[in-house]
């Protein structure tokens, strides 16, 4: 038997079918009053049910179920192997047999109204009987294996007692596709962790998928300014970080119990974010933002060897003492070879009920500092109450309030960042010129 579930609680996957049908009830048009949750017997109604004059087939019932997506892993339920059973019964129902990744999947109840949803509205189908059952172990290790590499491998890229070798970082391989941004301040109070949140939502909104990795060990806060509200889901070892707005996130908060301190060496800490980089199923997103924590210690030196094609951003206030101190962030990043490709200005004014703009902790240090480093200031982010509050409440201002000035201004910087500083491939070793 093997371990899953989440990272907090053990749970041992047999194969089961749950059996607990529900009655539904319908509106004047037909649409679904009550939810419905493990197996769900769900009928059409009857007056459209006789409209029906055509019939589907059982290869066309899979295809209809093809699009519909696990809601962690985002790939298709049919390619996945998770679909199980999908056959159209002599009474027009959609017999159809789900195997869900664990036991006590968080998100079974989505699964099943998208299943409900491809289905229901097909020729001849007068109802649906969706019925769960789990993935075994075997099919498991074979799933991690497909989508996240061989279950022998380990975590990071050395070699490990039993392991023949570790697993390379993805994001370090010449072929990787995602962007790493390292959000970095090179001190605490000046708003870097609300800046990576929202800036994540805003590369989201912007169409992009986007990953971020608390790497603030002892300070972590973005599960609670993101607002996930469930653990990780671990399956067969592939951790599967939960998802809001749009942005994965994984974090130490996951797996230190509320209220405990984090008390670690480097080496621990090392092997953390070691972890949160191979074990967790990214999926090649297109951004992968890292919320570093202040100081240039040892975890910003790791960093910097992990994500080797990481761009540095730096969040200021305007004050001199703020710009002083991100200015020793910028240092370190040209000390291991990591480019500051732009200044990110928070806190830079505060705007009265009578519309004066009162700027409270002076102006132009951002400015200044992207001077002296000759990258950009990206963008000057005004201080409103909504948005400590929306980071207190899991409610980020640019997800909530898309027209504020705050939000505003981090869609302007996300977009700067997604278009005008994307890298540019000069190189490729494919090409060559024949004579």
């Amino acid at each position: 038997m093997r371990r899953v579930g989440s990272p907090n609680a053990s749970v041992i996957a047999d194969t089961v079918a749950l059996n607990e049908a529900v009655e539904v009830d319908f509106d004047a048009t037909g649409r679904i009053l009550e939810g419905i949750s493990t197996t769900a017997v769900v009928q059409t109604p009857a007056p459209l049910a006789r409209m029906v004059n055509m019939t589907t087939s059982n290869e066309q019932l899979v295809e209809a179920l093809r699009p519909v997506e696990d809601p962690e892993l985002h790939r298709s339920i049919v390619d996945l192997g998770m679909l199980k059973r999908a056959e159209l019964r002599d009474d027009g129902t959609a017999d159809i047999l789900v195997a869900l990744t664990i036991a006590g999947c968080p998100l079974r109840n989505e699964i099943q109204q998208r299943v409900n949803g491809a289905v229901s509205t097909l020729p001849g189908v007068t109802g649906v009987a969706l019925e769960f059952t789990v993935m075994t172990d075997e099919e498991r290790a074979a799933l991690r294996e497909v989508l996240h590499g061989s279950p022998a491998g380990t975590a990071g890229q050395q070699q490990a007692h039993g392991h023949a070798e570790g697993r390379a970082i993805p994001f370090s391989e010449p072929g990787s596709t995602t962007r790493p941004l390292l959000i970095s301040s090179g001190k605490g109070g000046v708003g870097k962790s609300s800046v990576t949140t929202n800036l994540a939502v805003a590369l989201a909104r912007l169409g992009h998928t986007v990953g971020v990795v608390d790497a603030d060990i002892y300070g972590f806060s973005i599960p609670r300014m993101l607002g996930t509200d469930r653990q990780p889901t671990v399956v067969d070892e592939m951790i599967l970080p939960p998802e809001r707005w749009g942005v994965r996130c994984i974090s130490m908060g996951y797996f230190v119990p509320d209220g405990e301190a984090v008390i670690w060496r480097g080496p621990m800490l090392h092997k953390a974010l070691e972890q949160f980089l191979t074990d967790v199923f990214w999926d090649a997103p297109d951004f992968l933002l890292v919320d570093m924590p202040p100081g240039t210690g040892d975890i910003a030196l790791s960093l910097s060897q992990y994500l080797p094609r990481g761009e540095v951003y730096v969040v200021t206030t305007p004050q001199p003492a703020a710009q002083k101190v991100a200015r020793l962030s910028a240092a370190m990043a040209e000390k291991v070879n990591l480019p500051v490709r732009g200044v990110i200005e928070n806190m830079s004014w505060f705007t009265g009920d009578d519309g004066t703009r009162y700027e409270l902790f002076g102006a132009g240090g951002g400015q200044e500092l992207s001077e002296e480093l000759e990258v950009p200031l990206l963008g000057q982010l005004p201080l409103v109450p909504a948005l400590r509050e929306g980071g207190d409440d899991g409610q980020p201002i640019t997800a909530v309030d898309g027209d504020s000035e705050a939000a505003q201004a981090f869609m302007a910087i996300a977009e700067r960042i997604a278009v005008d500083l994307r890298p540019r491939k000069v190189f490729s070793p494919e090409l060559r010129i024949v004579d």
